[in-house]
């Protein structure tokens, strides 16, 4: 009889403790009588009839992320793969329909990526995949929210977090992009330099006019020093054309002892009219004839041989010996 009652009161401890639960925060438990749904429970302790009641099962409320990868053709038939995440959940208003009506959210979720991702990415060309991924990722939520809100789930975003052309595209994409730049860098060079020669040629104008400005200036001052010069001269009692000769004559020479004045100098000086070439080159000729002509008389000189002439007497007297060459 102890044994017994020791018995039913631990079976009555066991159902007793069984009768409680606690649903932990941001998750809700679905409570089914005989099989047959009954309530929600949502977080907190709660209680349930022993044997009757049952935990048929846990709903997460917790923002979950699926990331979806679709292969895919962009309207130019290239070949990419996208990266989809898709953040969702569970409204907690329709807990029901999300136990009870969708057995496998992430493969009907994955589903309507597929779908949606299809449709849209061959309508555009691979650089526009790039530029409109967020048009294609609000796509991807609209038709979710449309299709998911029904089985009790909320589409909270829809990122498409990568694109991933062949490696071959990638690398044609690398090397277009480097020839566009190198052209703009070629463009801006182009330009720098049209800019420099635009300066330079500034500069050697202002240049070339600061310098015919002194030119003449120093052309000015010379001329006043010779009109001075003239007038110093003519008060002296030269005239004009000695004084002009003389101041030539001093410049000639001022010229020739400036030149002199470097030991390092092998300057020579010729004339530069049009006729000094010719009249050069008859001197020289006439001076190389002159000096052939001494030396052909020198060897003839050399040559000659002195004989004396016999004495014969005259008239009672010698005569004078008259010497007689002969060659």
């Amino acid at each position: 009889m102890g044994t017994a009652l020791i018995i039913l009161l631990v079976l009555g401890f066991f159902i007793l403790m069984s009768s409680f639960f606690t649903v932990k925060q941001q998750s809700s438990v679905i409570i089914e009588r005989f099989g047959k749904f009954h309530s929600v429970r949502n977080s907190g302790l709660q209680l349930k009839i022993p044997v009757v009641d049952r935990l048929d099962g846990r709903v997460n409320l917790k923002i979950q992320q699926l990331d979806v990868i679709i292969e895919t053709k962009t309207k130019d038939n290239v070949f990419i793969k996208m990266k989809v995440s898709v953040q969702f959940k569970v409204i907690q208003e329709k807990v029901y329909d999300a136990f009870y009506k969708l057995e496998y959210p992430h493969d009907q979720i994955t589903a309507y990526v597929f779908d949606v991702v299809r449709a849209e990415v061959p309508k555009l060309k691979l650089d526009d995949v790039f530029e409109r991924k967020d048009d294609i990722a609000i796509a991807v939520k609209r038709e979710l929210n449309e299709a998911m809100t029904t089985y009790g789930y909320d589409i909270i975003n829809t990122l498409v977090t990568d694109i991933d052309p062949d490696i071959q595209v990638k690398n044609a994409m690398n090397r277009i992009n480097a020839a566009d730049r190198e052209k703009t860098a070629a463009e801006f060079e182009a330009e720098s330099s049209r800019i420099r020669i635009v300066a330079k040629a500034k500069a050697e104008a202002e240049s070339k006019r600061l310098q015919g400005q002194g030119i003449a200036d120093q052309r000015r001052e010379i001329a006043r020093g010779l009109v001075e010069s003239v007038e110093v001269l003519n008060n002296v009692g030269i005239n004009s054309q000695e004084a002009s000769a003389l101041i030539v004559v001093t410049q000639h020479y001022d010229t020739l002892q400036a030149i002199g004045a470097d030991a390092n100098s092998n300057l020579i000086l010729l004339p530069n009219s049009p006729q000094a070439g010719s009249d050069m080159l008859n001197n020289m000729v006439a001076s190389f004839t002159a000096s052939n002509q001494v030396g052909e008389m020198m060897k003839k000189n050399n040559k000659k041989v002195v004989k004396p002439k016999p004495i014969q007497p005259q008239s009672g007297y010698e005569d004078d010996i008259l010497p007689e060459t002969e060659q």
